[in-house]
């Protein structure tokens, strides 16, 4: 039985994936470059977890490759069973082959959940972020089922565009909370119970 907060998930999830469609490759583009040059921001430390954007999602390859140029070493997911995320090293787009669901991989070796704890800094995809920390991503669940595994201490940074940084969004039990919101204009910001007014 689908429950009230599934529901709004679910008109959340239409509503901005609608608004990413209708972005153009012009817009999309610049916020890229915005994305790129925000990362700048960013602590990366010797690992960071990250992701290869696919339909709309914020960013490109050049995020990855700043994060390497900035002297991290930089892991992905890689697809696999439901459950939590496989990664792999990412280490330049002639690194990346075509894999299921129109995602983009690394041809090396995967790594098994556990390697997430070896990153400092996470960035995580996201529909949208509320300003709690809550985030809505595409409703699998793969994320919440993997952060589990990430150190402790570790940086959660949902990046989203700026639109989709938002006052509040439904929440569920299993839901991890993220401690930053990585936006195109306005940068890396700090997410918590304290920043948010009812």
């Amino acid at each position: 039985m689908e429950m009230p907060g599934e529901r709004e998930k679910h008109a959340w999830r239409t509503e901005i994936i609608a608004r990413r469609r209708a972005e153009t490759p012009e817009e999309h583009a610049a916020d890229t470059r915005a994305l790129v040059a925000a990362a700048g921001q960013l602590d990366v430390g010797a690992w960071v977890c990250a992701y290869v954007p696919v339909r709309g999602e914020p960013g490109s390859t050049e995020l990855l490759d700043a994060l390497r140029t900035a002297g991290a070493r930089v892991l992905v997911p890689v697809t696999g069973p439901p459950g939590p995320l496989n990664w792999a090293e990412y280490t330049g787009t002639d690194s990346l082959r075509r894999a299921r669901f129109g995602l983009l991989e690394p041809v090396a070796e995967p790594l098994p959940t556990s390697a997430i704890a070896m990153a400092g800094l996470i960035l995580v995809p996201a529909l949208a972020v509320d300003r709690r920390g809550v985030r809505l991503g595409r409703g699998a669940g793969y994320y919440d089922r993997t952060l589990s595994a990430a150190d402790p201490g570790a940086r959660l940074v949902a990046v989203v565009r700026d639109d989709e940084l938002v006052d509040r969004l439904p929440e569920e039990p299993h839901d991890r909370r993220m401690g930053w919101a990585l936006t195109p204009r306005a940068g890396l910001q700090r997410l918590g119970e304290d920043h948010f007014t009812e």
